[in-house]
């Protein structure tokens, strides 16, 4: 037979897929197009910010303070980008960040500290983060509750036992070494902005060039046929809940040495910060897609956007307003680009039924011995005998 015939893709290729018109779905819809048009969205805040406070916007000074506000929260937002990949939700990320500042300038914390070394209050928030993080995992794996209320419950506990341990009050850091290390700068670039520089270069390297990143994709596009294809489903998320606990205590940190306290009242609606800013960097809520490029994006828009309202004395309703609209922008533009690639292929007139021999009908099977494309029960055109 002279008829070229087209083989049918596997089930879950998007590989060279092609609507019905036969064009792929945009540059839009894959992970360049997303981030440029993040990073236009960012210009064009600068530029509003420019026009409007002339002077102010661009200066130095500036454009350092929107880096160090963006840092805390682009800290915990890293882990959280893995949480939602991964197929999850951490509503406790500010509780975390409250209990870790708080357990790590306890005066008996503090007092260790003062003996050894202040690596010791670092150590304390990040591995309270953690233990946060690996009860969030367990629950939720392992106690099959669904996520949105395990890191609720966690919210609240978490939050409450900070408030018990510091008896409602602020508690100062007193070292003054610890203080003096992550308030400085490098080469006139904060210590907190190089942090989170380090961890959003720590969190692409492992999103995206390890088998624990590409887990975390498989997790959170399937887990059935992850757990399928050889991957401890169980085990992965709890490790996801643990690194988003270990950003929190990170955050932490950092939180303590620009405010100088550990207080219960840290990280109040961080959670919601932290899930607008990677739902504007491109991850789907329902898992499966995302990046890490798109999430520092996200920070730094929703940052800049706080930034120029301050700077032209609106006010903090308003502000709430408009990220808000965004945040409903950006989740309508996702569905709307993952509608567009989910767009089913218009199968080809006369394509090979998938595992069938070259020529072979759709609907019909090859007869054992008999030409190909011939249907059961037929003879390739003579009377059965």
């Amino acid at each position: 037979m002279s008829e070229t015939t087209t083989a049918t893709p596997p089930a879950g290729s998007t590989t060279g897929a092609a609507d019905e018109g036969g064009k792929g779905p945009g540059l839009l819809a894959g992970p360049l197009g997303r981030n440029l048009g993040l990073v236009v969205a960012l210009l064009l805040l600068c530029v509003v910010g420019a026009v409007t406070a002339p002077g102010r916007f661009v200066d130095v000074d500036n454009v350092l303070t929107i880096l160090r506000l963006a840092a805390v929260v682009g800290v915990v937002s890293v882990g959280m980008t893995f949480v939602i990949i991964g197929g999850g939700i951490d509503l406790s990320v500010g509780a975390l960040v409250a209990l870790s500042s708080v357990w790590a300038t306890t005066l008996a914390t503090q007092a260790m500290a003062e003996d050894f070394h202040w690596i010791v209050m670092v150590v304390t928030a990040v591995l309270v983060g953690a233990g946060a993080g690996l009860v969030n995992g367990i629950v939720i794996a392992y106690g099959k509750l669904v996520a949105f209320i395990a890191t609720l419950a966690m919210l609240a506990a978490a939050r409450g036992l900070a408030e018990i341990i510091a008896n409602r009050r602020t508690q100062i850091v007193q070292d003054r070494g610890f203080l003096e290390f992550f308030g400085g700068d490098v080469l006139g670039i904060p210590t907190l902005v190089i942090i989170f520089a380090l961890v959003a270069a720590a969190g692409w390297v492992l999103l995206n060039r390890t088998t624990f990143g590409r887990r975390t994709f498989a997790v959170g596009g399937n887990a059935e046929a992850a757990r399928l294809a050889g991957i401890r489903v169980q085990r992965h998320t709890v490790w996801l809940y643990v690194l988003s606990g270990v950003t929190c205590g990170i955050a932490a940190v950092m939180l303590m040495a620009r405010t100088t306290t550990g207080s219960s009242t840290h990280g109040t609606q961080l959670e919601l910060d932290a899930i607008g800013a990677v739902v504007i960097g491109g991850t789907l809520l329902v898992g499966g897609r995302g990046t890490i490029v798109g999430t520092v994006l996200g920070v730094l828009i929703f940052t800049t956007l706080g930034n120029v309202f301050t700077l032209n004395n609106l006010s903090s309703s308003a502000q709430a307003v408009a990220r808000g609209v965004i945040i409903v922008l950006a989740v309508l533009l996702q569905q709307r680009l993952a509608a567009g690639g989910a767009r089913p292929r218009k199968k080809a007139r006369g394509a090979a039924t998938p595992g069938s021999p070259a020529g072979a009908l759709p609907g019909g099977s090859a007869t054992p011995g008999g030409p190909a494309g011939a249907r059961p029960g037929d003879s390739g055109g003579r009377p059965p005998t």
